[in-house]
């Protein structure tokens, strides 16, 4: 009789948002549809494709357009099926098994899923307890003084919403001998990244997404962006057709125009700075939302000690956040949407906090 190996029955696989509620606000998605803003160009675009022939392997076009779009050389650039394949690719290529892998926690749980995976030793640092952050020095100590191969972490960081600063990256990136990982998966919401340093270093791959903030979650496209070695050695490693036609039309048109990218960016972080003052708000008034976090992201994220109920009143009405624990991650959605966020979570706060 067959069995699975020890590794895959041991597995757990990551529990994805549903997305099935009147109002989404679980999985850090762009309010906006791409497709709105530039169906005709789309469409037009997918009615010229050769079906029949397979995908451009470099995604020579859309890299070119995500280079210009940030303001880099396309050498440096690696498109992948969404961050998550660049992540999997990275931990099973660039470490062998039994390497050691250094990550954080709370952060994206799929940096420490595809290390286990991969048979990498992995070591999962906690962050800060009070202030969900954590200390550049202690992981250039932790790295050093334990052979790490790799370090890797989302800044901002989802989930905790809170950011690294750029000059706090550089000194972490020039005194360790790993590689370095830094996920800037919700950099477009804030002023911090490392993209423009990439090639004074060659020990860090920034990893970056259209998922965030340009609408485009759907065709999962991803990039990594890194010095020529290891952008070399992305390309050799990934599969030859990883990104498909599709992603790679939509994905250039999308990122053609950074004007509709700016507007829409601008109004997600001020959909989430709204948010994030109401739900300080309601903090003071309700002291079971514990502390209502400085978002850098587009969400915000809370410790509280009713979030199981909260998460569950709010699904009774159409509404899904996400549930984690001691924590509830909120997405900013339309103003309607925070609107009627709000509105259910004041009668919802009120009911539970006058039972306590």
């Amino acid at each position: 009789m067959y069995e699975l190996n020890k590794k895959l029955r041991k597995i757990v696989g990551y529990d994805p948002a549903a997305g099935t509620s009147k109002i989404i606000l679980d999985a850090n998605e762009s309010p906006f549809n791409a497709l709105d803003s530039f169906r005709d160009e789309i469409m037009t675009a997918v009615g010229n494709l050769k079906l029949n022939r397979y995908p451009d392997p470099y995604a020579t076009e859309v890299v070119t357009a995500f280079a210009k779009f940030y303001g880099l050389d396309e050498k440096y650039v690696t498109a992948g099926n969404g961050s998550d394949e660049l992540i999997s690719i990275i931990i099973s290529c660039f470490l062998q098994k039994g390497d050691k892998i250094l990550t954080l926690s709370p952060d994206f749980s799929m940096y420490a899923f595809y290390s286990k995976l991969y048979e990498t030793n992995v070591t999962i640092m906690p962050k800060d307890e009070i202030y969900n952050t954590f200390s550049v020095g202690k992981i250039i100590e932790q790295c050093n003084n334990n052979d790490i191969k790799a370090v890797i972490f989302s800044n901002p960081c989802n989930p905790t919403s809170l950011g690294i600063k750029r000059e706090e990256i550089i000194r972490l990136i020039k005194n360790v001998f790993c590689l370095v990982v830094i996920d800037e998966a919700y950099m477009d919401f804030w002023d911090q990244s490392i993209l423009q340093e990439i090639e004074d270093f060659d020990n860090v791959i920034v990893l970056k997404t259209l998922s965030k903030a340009f609408g485009a979650a759907g065709i999962r496209l991803g990039f990594a962006v890194s010095n020529e070695v290891v952008t070399g050695a992305l390309r050799a490693a990934k599969s030859p057709y990883n990104t498909d036609l599709f992603s790679q039309e939509i994905g250039r048109i999308i990122l053609s125009h950074p004007d509709e990218a700016a507007k829409n960016i601008a109004y997600i972080k001020a959909s989430r700075e709204r948010l994030q003052e109401e739900l300080t708000e309601l903090s003071r008034i309700y002291p079971c939302l514990d502390k209502v976090y400085d978002s850098q992201t587009n969400f915000v994220f809370i410790k509280t000690s009713k979030g199981l109920a909260i998460y569950e009143k709010l699904l009774e009405r159409g509404i899904s956040i996400r549930y984690m624990g001691i924590y509830i991650r909120i997405t900013a959605g339309t103003r309607e949407e925070n609107e009627e966020l709000l509105t259910a979570l004041r009668e919802i706060l009120k009911e539970l906090c006058d039972t306590d």
